[in-house]
């Protein structure tokens, strides 16, 4: 069972990139949003067993926030293009803006990191999706 959660953990398969394995799975979960639209308590639900499963990864690997963990950017990316217009631009300014953001964890995003036990994983990428969100609330508002 650990097996498969940590396969889960790794995106199904997106995090095992060699490069950008965040941006990978990011894309994994941009494309399974176009797919499957996500709604509010699909995510809270996600990011609940994400902390699980992230920090049942990090003990199986035995680092912190492994690179190859991307679960929390599918939640984080879910959470960019909860509720927005199922048009193509709209998303691909999602996955720019949350990519920008869990990149560069501004502020509070990068004191959320140190989080033990899936949390700190979880919580910058939660706060990168929710700021993406904002700016596509204001920029969904202006045009």
């Amino acid at each position: 069972m650990e097996k498969y959660l940590l396969l889960l953990a790794q995106g199904l398969g997106s995090g095992l990139a060699k490069k950008a394995p965040g941006t990978w799975g990011s894309l994994a979960a941009l494309m399974i949003g176009w797919i499957i639209t996500p709604k509010l308590g699909t995510i809270i639900i996600a990011a609940l067993l994400g902390i699980y499963i992230c920090g049942l990864a990090e003990k199986m690997l035995g680092e912190e926030d492994p690179s190859s963990v991307v679960f929390d950017e599918w939640v984080g990316m879910w959470l960019a293009i909860w509720a927005i217009p199922h048009h193509l631009i709209w998303y691909l300014v999602a996955f720019v803006l949350f990519r920008l953001f869990d990149i560069t964890k501004p502020w509070l995003i990068d004191k959320v990191q140190s989080y033990p036990n899936g949390v700190g994983v979880m919580l910058d990428d939660i706060l990168a999706g929710i700021a993406a969100r904002i700016v596509l609330a204001v920029l969904l508002w202006i045009f």
